[in-house]
């Protein structure tokens, strides 16, 4: 970024957060969303606030869309919104009370978003559109070292974007001029709905690109709102704002745009060329000497915030820390890992990650997982979305119906099963409940719409497989068991489980063994229990935990003091705290 020069950018969470990881549907193309902003111009009640009633007419009335299709695009957009804490949480107690579908429609009814920021939300889904190109031969020209992926590679690659900031700029560069004309009011386009060359733009039109757009007057200097970078300094007349009439002309807004976007100067790229890397407690040698985690959290502003971790491999990872909390997360190819996020979070995506848990603090908006393989996650999440991904079990606590999409086989979903001391004071900061919990009612979303795949790529764990999991590690904070409780088909298959251990212990006692006797049976025990862990992988698990010196959960930098964690077992590994 030159010094002085007013820089321009794609904002990132509304491409991370707001694009949905799967082709558009098609109703949503430039055609049709030219139609609806005619539409909602003149029309009394949709302009500039466009209510949930309105919205699922004009998605269900006019683009034939399915109602939750037309919820799920809503319901995302809101999710982006910077509500505080406080009205999500009276948004969830609401909604907990609705008995019926009436009485839910009743609370929807109740939302609205902006009208424009919602049109450009719309048009952002084509982030993920797949072109006959990329469909054919897939991101890269085939070479005599490069097979040509099939047609669904193809399509699974090019839709993985939503990290990719240079995509983001692409996106933006190549679809400005079409996103200011949905901006421009009916009565300045022609017959087929495009803008003449003379049109004026509003400000308060332009103070919507506020959703995608952002930048700064120069190096060092804050963030600002592109609307407020164009009506003053030296872009005001570059974009051909004028004052008394409060509007820009459109074709020297496009040119002054086009000329000052530049990259996210918090996007991934910046934070794998120059972000700091993680403040850990400990460095080891061997497994973790891979590992690649960097941070930008100590220069971005809110929502640019990322903490990148990548080939953690046969290790466990735990941190709570200042410095996670309201983060983007990506977490990448990391393998037989075991990965404890105790913090507040922004969102998380778990990419290409195979034999792994992932176990996270309260993620205010979305954790999305892609292409994983035998992933164990548990969360309490805003939304839940899992995309080619194969043996994978979620256990999960959310209030929006888990999005499963195109591509994955044998999905479990679970209810979330663990706790730990700080976790009901991390949720309740950002604006999570423990009602509704929607995690047993997914929602199966394809190019073509809902149910569009075969249900058979899920199931609900049965309650005779369940088991709850014991956060090793010892953090300061008042909650002693799982929030809200479990369902009472897991509470009593659990207690059942309880029954059986005091029955066995009862038996134990009451077969009066003699003092070797005793002594042959706890080694048989301890056998058979050894050879249960190497089966089921969790020798590696405990191995991990053991610590070569005691080591604090918390950053080394001493913000809070943690008790150490407890080793388990033995082992020639030793867990990474950070």
């Amino acid at each position: 970024m030159d010094e002085d020069r007013v820089s321009i950018w794609p904002r990132m969470e509304p491409f991370l957060l707001g694009a949905l990881q799967v082709a558009p549907s098609s109703k949503l193309s430039l055609h049709y969303l030219r139609k609806m902003a005619i539409y909602v111009r003149t029309r009394d009640g949709c302009f500039p606030a466009l209510g949930w009633p309105l919205w699922r007419h004009i998605a269900c009335g006019k683009l034939q869309l399915p109602e939750d299709l037309a919820w799920l695009y809503f319901e995302t957009f809101d999710l982006l919104l910077g509500h505080t804490p406080e009205e999500r949480l009276e948004w969830a107690e609401c909604l907990s009370q609705c008995s019926s579908k009436s009485e839910l429609d009743q609370q929807r009814n109740k939302l609205s978003v902006d009208t424009l920021q919602f049109l450009l939300f719309l048009y952002i889904q084509q982030l993920n559109r797949v072109s006959l190109r990329t469909s054919l031969i897939g991101e890269e020209w085939p070479s005599h070292r490069t097979r040509s992926p099939s047609p669904s590679e193809a399509k699974t690659s090019s839709q993985n974007k939503n990290w990719d900031d240079q995509a983001h700029l692409s996106f933006v560069q190549s679809h400005l001029g079409e996103m200011l004309e949905l901006l421009v009011e009916p009565g300045q386009l022609s017959q087929s709905g495009q803008a003449q060359r003379d049109c004026q733009v509003s400000l308060e039109a332009v103070r919507s690109l506020g959703l995608l757009l952002e930048g700064s007057a120069g190096q060092g200097r804050g963030v600002q709102p592109v609307h407020r970078l164009l009506t003053k300094g030296p872009l005001q007349k570059q974009s051909g704002f004028a004052p008394e009439s409060r509007s820009f002309s459109l074709h020297q807004l496009l040119s002054c745009l086009t000329h000052s976007l530049t990259l996210n100067p918090f996007g991934i790229t910046a934070c794998l060329r120059s972000g700091k890397k993680l403040a850990w407690a400990q460095q080891v040698e061997g497994a973790m000497k891979r590992a690649k985690i960097a941070r930008n959290t100590h220069t971005a502003p809110p929502g640019s915030k990322m903490v990148l971790m990548s080939q953690v491999f046969k290790q466990t990872l735990a941190k709570t820390s200042d410095k996670l909390t309201g983060a983007n997360i990506k977490i990448h190819r990391c393998s037989d890992a075991f990965i404890y996020l105790l913090s507040p979070l922004r969102s998380v995506s778990v990419d290409k990650c195979r034999d792994s848990t992932v176990v996270l603090g309260p993620v205010e908006t979305s954790v999305h997982v892609h292409s994983c393989q035998n992933l164990r996650l548990v969360c309490v999440a805003g939304r839940i979305a899992v995309g080619t991904s194969s043996r994978c079990t979620i256990h999960a606590l959310t209030p929006i119906r888990p999005l499963l999409l195109p591509g994955n086989t044998d999905i479990t979903l679970g209810p979330f099963h663990t706790f730990y001391p700080s976790l009901e004071d991390h949720m309740a900061s950002v604006g999570l409940a423990v009602v509704p919990n929607a995690w047993d009612q997914p929602l199966l979303l394809g190019s073509d719409g809902l149910n569009a795949q075969d249900a058979a790529c899920y199931r609900l764990l049965p309650p005779s497989e369940f088991h709850m999991l014991a956060v090793p590690f010892q953090t300061e904070g008042d909650t002693c068991e799982v929030p809200g409780g479990l369902p009472p088909a897991y509470q009593a298959a659990l207690s059942e489980k309880q029954m059986r251990i005091q029955n066995w212990q009862k038996t134990v006692m009451e077969a009066r063994l003699n003092k070797e006797q005793k002594r042959q049976f706890q080694e048989l025990v301890e056998l058979k229990f050894h050879e249960w862990l190497m089966e089921t992988g969790h020798r590696q698990e405990l191995d991990s935990l053991i610590p070569p010196t005691m080591t604090s959960l918390r950053d080394s930098d001493g913000a809070g003091r943690v008790k150490e964690a407890k080793p388990i077992g033995n082992g020639p590994q030793s867990p990474m705290a950070c």
